[in-house]
């Protein structure tokens, strides 16, 4: 009688919790149905679901989509409304983001500058340039700064927005004095446009400088070197800079052409600025194809202060691949000439460290300069501050752990708010708007973000949860602590380390590659279909469970953590293999296919740090960098002893005639 009394509790209780969980799920479905409503751009059904919404964990969320999916036609009051009832909230913010766009777009400057002071991200480019040109126009005496922060923000922007095209716009007029943007400026904005192929922001650029040249525009984009070949000569500015806007678009497509007719025909015609530009842009576009004369382009320039740090990059990077051997004088003369931002980049800084270190006997200045150089970067974490600590004598090592987070500290981080309503949508599957609350929380909600320790709590809290991406992010955002088991964790490790050794494959190589390519978060999915842990392509899939005798593979099998971990070591050791045990070629052909690495390895021996900056690719050059520099560490942690990363990057170069020929096979 006991036991049967004990089992009808039990029953009472299971249904209990049953019954308990059933109305959140599908208090949990309504806001579901209201993002995908949103996506959808349905306002009535937004409106009908919202009820249902309210009391809800995410009913910030659910407020948020009805509103701003009517915003342009929503009252003040409801706007108002919206933002007191959820103050201090993510979704707050972001409306106010939203309002003041367009408020922006409305030319509607008062109510703009009553409600932007009360905007605290401060994270949208175009928002930004909106409030610079109306604190122009309400105090003449921040011109300087203004002026130069809308240049900043006009020449990053990557396509055309009405922000900062209003306000370059506005402050290129003559009404602006000294202080204000100038011509110079719209070419260069134009220059850089034609270059990366935006014909809308290069067009954009001209109607501020030279409207009535727009025609032309786009008669050099449709044919430069036509154009090119139909004009004699190029007397005035505006002809000058048409003739370089040819010749940036032909560099494109035929970097030789482009170089011969600026050398032979229209070089002489050319102001300095111009000319050198040019040059740049040639030298840019060959060495990303990783042409030898790269260098000898970047030569013709005249004044590397003429060029942006963009350019002046690539020509430390064709320096570091002249034949025979490095330019260093190139590098530093290329890293010296960069903005102030730039210099203190550390790819920069270690390259102008080793430029000074070049001689075979540098003098005692330029050695003290290279290594306070490299002191100012030198760090057990990412690649050229584990570089600089090799350069300086030292290897790489786990640090000492911060002291432990106290219960105040961890208290606070699980009973704030916002954090747990970026936990929420996770957890329901809202990843993109768990990421963003968390993000904005951890960052933007207080002005320079949270301190240290409370960074700490934030990413431990995190990782009890086993939300590994943002238990990362947010605990290298430390500036003074360093938690290495919450910035390099190693959930799975059983699976993962028994299935390396299985087939003779580093542990640390296959956390290093994880880390970089989803940040252990087992369901992620990329925008072009891989999956899982290890971010698998489903045609790569099937071809590697055929190779490892895998029957009846199915790419729905990516989503199980240990399918997804034996195919993509399974690859990754093919791969490694076909590359003779080079970290970094494979690292590369991981990344983006075998084919490419084995035509960016021609050309000069390097050293793998120099190889991997030239990789033409912007995302596979970083990738590279950053799963080796992610390698280098999670051995120190595996082993327990010293390591280091410039043994892993070796030396780089064609493939040794003795080598088996390349798997043709390997997709």
């Amino acid at each position: 009688m006991k036991l049967r009394s004990i089992l009808a509790s039990l029953a009472v209780v299971l249904v209990g919790c049953v019954q308990a969980q059933a109305p959140q799920q599908a208090r949990d479905d309504v806001i579901l149905q209201m993002q995908q409503a949103f996506r959808q751009g349905d306002k009535a059904r937004l409106a009908q679901l919202l009820p249902q919404a309210q009391g809800h964990a995410l009913e910030p969320w659910a407020a948020y989509w009805e509103l701003r999916a009517r915003l342009d036609t929503a009252s003040a009051a409801d706007i108002q409304q919206f933002l007191v009832r959820y103050a201090g909230t993510y979704q707050e913010d972001r409306m106010r983001d939203d309002w003041l766009q367009l408020l922006g777009q409305r030319r509607d400057w008062e109510t703009f500058a009553q409600e932007y002071p009360k905007y605290r991200m401060r994270d949208d480019r175009e928002v930004r340039c909106y409030g610079l040109l109306v604190q122009a126009l309400k105090d003449p005496a921040s011109l300087p700064t203004v002026s130069e922060e809308v240049r900043r923000n006009w020449l990053a922007q990557r396509d055309v927005d009405d922000g900062c095209t209003l306000a370059a716009s506005t402050l290129l007029g003559e009404g602006y004095g000294k202080h204000r943007l100038t011509q110079a400026d719209a070419w260069r904005k134009a220059r850089q446009s034609v270059e990366a192929n935006r014909p809308r922001a290069a067009a954009a650029a001209l109607q501020i400088v030279k409207p009535e040249a727009l025609p032309l525009l786009n008669e050099l984009n449709s044919s430069p070197a036509k154009f090119l070949t139909s004009k004699a000569a190029a007397v005035s500015r505006v002809r000058r800079e048409l003739v370089g806007l040819a010749l940036i678009k032909l560099a494109t497509s035929d970097v030789e052409t482009a170089a011969g007719m600026l050398d032979n025909k229209w070089g002489p015609q050319m102001a300095a600025e111009e000319r050198d530009w040019v040059w740049g842009v040639i030298g840019h576009q060959a060495a990303q194809r990783l042409m030898p004369e790269a260098n000898g382009y970047f030569a013709h320039v005249t004044g590397d202060a003429h060029l942006s740090d963009e350019l002046l990059g690539w020509k430390v990077r064709a320096a570091l691949r002249a034949p025979n051997r490095p330019d260093w004088r190139n590098v530093q003369e290329a890293v010296n000439a960069m903005s102030e931002e730039g210099r203190a980049d550390p790819t920069w800084v270690y390259w102008k460290a080793r430029a000074l270190l070049a001689d075979n006997k540098p003098s005692e200045a330029r050695r003290a300069d290279a290594e306070k150089l490299l002191q100012s970067i030198a760090a057990p974490r990412g690649f050229y501050e584990q570089l600089a600590t090799e350069e300086l004598g030292g290897k790489i090592v786990v640090p000492a752990r911060p002291a432990p987070l106290t219960d105040a500290e961890k208290k606070a981080a699980r009973q704030d708010a916002g954090l747990n309503r970026a936990l929420y949508a996770i957890s329901i599957g809202l990843r993109s708007e768990g990421v963003r609350e968390w993000n904005y929380t951890t960052n933007l909600h207080t002005p320079g973000g949270l301190g240290d320790r409370e960074l700490l709590a934030a990413a431990q809290y995190a990782c009890e949860r086993e939300v590994w991406d943002r238990c990362i992010n947010t605990s290298e955002r430390t500036k003074n602590e360093f938690d290495a088991d919450q910035r390099y964790p190693m959930p799975f490790r059983d699976a993962v380390v028994r299935r390396a050794g299985e087939i003779k494959l580093d542990p640390a190589y296959v956390y290093g590659l994880i880390r970089q390519e989803s940040r252990f978060v087992t369901n992620a999915q990329s925008g072009v279909g891989a999956s899982g842990l290890m971010q698998v392509m489903p045609a790569t899939a099937r071809w590697t469970a055929n190779k490892l005798g895998m029957r009846g593979f199915n790419p729905e099998q990516l989503h199980d953590r240990d399918t997804n971990i034996a195919i993509g070591t399974g690859y990754l050791k093919l791969v490694l293999d076909d590359f003779g045990g080079s970290m970094p070629l494979a690292a590369a052909a991981y990344n983006a296919g075998p084919s490419r690495p084995r035509t960016w390895r021609n050309g000069p021996l390097l050293e793998g740090a120099a190889w991997a900056e030239n990789v033409p690719f912007q995302e596979t050059r970083d990738y590279v960098k950053k799963v080796l520099s992610n390698t280098t560490f999670y051995a120190a942690m595996l082993t327990g002893q010293p390591q280091s990363l410039k043994a892993r990057l070796g030396m780089i170069g064609p493939r040794d005639q003795g080598q088996p020929a390349p798997n043709g096979e390997l997709p």
